[in-house]
């Protein structure tokens, strides 16, 4: 239901994935892995661009965490905010310029 953020990627970040990993993301036998990478990249409640602290960590729906760094704009993990603050019904999105990938 959310509230949820989602740093939702870019068409670019996709397709600066190795070839062929959205291909095989896609397969069947991918799904429990298309779906951690997927979750990586929400966060349970709205988090607006000003909520956001230099070095926090956010827990993500996968389990994992990610960190915000402000010390050169806005960056969660190693990708870039490029447009912020997109207000949904169920919460907000922020485009990043990467694919964030979960550990393990």
């Amino acid at each position: 239901e959310g509230p949820f953020t989602v740093f939702a990627p870019t068409d670019e970040a996709f397709a600066a994935l190795p070839e062929g990993t959205v291909e095989s993301l896609l397969l069947p036998e991918s799904i429990d892995t298309l779906t951690a990478i997927l979750t990586f990249h929400v966060v349970p409640g709205k988090i607006m661009s000003g909520d956001l602290i230099d070095d926090m960590m956010a827990a993500t729906v996968q389990g994992g965490s990610v960190t915000i760094d402000l010390d050169n704009g806005v960056m969660v993990q190693d990708a870039n905010v490029v447009t912020a603050d997109i207000e949904a019904s169920n919460g907000v999105i922020h485009v990043i310029d990467k694919v964030m990938m979960p550990e393990g």
